[in-house]
């Protein structure tokens, strides 16, 4: 399987482009996470690729087929979708929801002969929704309906899976969960997944590869480490107040130091203090006459007067406010 490829792609409405033109690749077994601000143009990009909404101009092809060419059944036989919009099904049960992704493989009858079933059982369970399957969707976290919106997907057996702000719902636990599902059901089933996300953080640990279209609507596309090392992330999400820090790999405040700090120590308590510093005013400057060390113990700060500790960051940066480290 070659999954989806894009060929001299431009998106928009009617005169209106709002992207390309580009040439993208959804290969089998990859997993690719789409960013970008709010505006810059993803959900029109997702409905192109998914067939919904024509292109301005190019080629689309799903597995060598011309995916226009191709009727409704055929195309979702190869590709599946899942959105953001909430579950209208809230009174069937898990499977049954699941079993409505055989549509294209059963007819117009309608009934699941036993190869369907055994691809219902197999999508709840690679979808982590085994558990699931005979509770009410009305029963279910949201969390728990994204997971049978999934095994719905699957029960599709697709080439490709798309889809466009999975995780908008979910608490943290729950947005970790879905994304290392999706980079599992990527190799397992060997089929190209894309996530439309605003999760940057999760994009950049888990994502094999990145498109992200910038503040001109530009599509850049590489993997995490090189679009972080080649600035096009910064540039990307610069804006007012925010600053992507490449040593992290984080979005950071760009608030700016009055002050200055030395910091020394080891381990997770100094990435905290750093933290702390910036939200105080400080930033760390291994000139600065002040200083804070950094340990399992606590927080030393040494100024004019004889060192204090600190057990906590919020002490500290309690003492800083009130006075400490004002000369500094």
């Amino acid at each position: 399987m070659t999954g989806l490829t894009a060929g001299a792609l431009s998106t928009g409405y009617g005169v209106h482009k709002l992207l390309g033109p580009v040439d993208l690749t959804l290969a089998a077994g990859e997993f690719v996470c789409l960013i970008g601000a709010n505006g810059a143009g993803k959900s029109t990009l997702i409905r192109t690729l998914c067939g919904v909404q024509p292109p301005l101009s190019g080629a689309l092809r799903i597995d060598g087929a011309p995916l226009a060419a191709l009727d409704p059944t055929d195309r979702a036989r190869r590709l599946a979708v899942v959105l953001t919009d909430r579950v209208a099904s809230l009174q069937m049960r898990g499977r049954e929801l699941a079993a409505l992704g055989r549509y294209p493989h059963v007819g117009w009858h309608g009934r699941l002969g036993t190869t369907d079933l055994a691809a219902v059982d197999l999508a709840l369970e690679q979808s982590g929704a085994l558990g699931l399957a005979d509770r009410l969707v009305a029963e279910m976290s949201d969390g728990e309906r994204q997971k049978i919106m999934i095994a719905r997907a699957l029960a599709q057996e697709p080439q490709v899976l798309v889809l466009d702000e999975a995780t908008a719902f979910l608490d943290l636990p729950r947005r970790v969960e879905i994304f290392q599902l999706l980079v599992q059901l990527a190799r397992t089933r060997n089929i190209a997944v894309l996530l439309s996300t605003h999760d940057l953080d999760l994009a950049l640990r888990c994502a094999d590869t990145i498109w992200l279209i910038d503040a001109d609507r530009q599509l850049h596309q590489g993997a995490p480490e090189d679009l972080a090392l080649g600035g096009q992330l910064a540039t990307a999400f610069a804006a007012d107040g925010l600053v992507f820090d490449a040593l992290s790999g984080e979005m950071r405040l760009a608030a700016s130091a009055v002050q200055s700090m030395q910091l020394t120590g080891q381990g997770a308590p100094v990435a905290w203090a750093r933290r702390a510093l910036a939200r105080a005013g400080y930033g760390v400057d291994d000139s600065a006459p002040h200083s804070v060390h950094a340990d399992e113990g606590g927080f030393v700060y040494r100024g004019d007067a004889p060192p204090r500790h600190f057990p906590t960051l919020a002490a500290l940066v309690h003492a800083l406010r009130h006075g400490a480290g004002k000369a500094a």
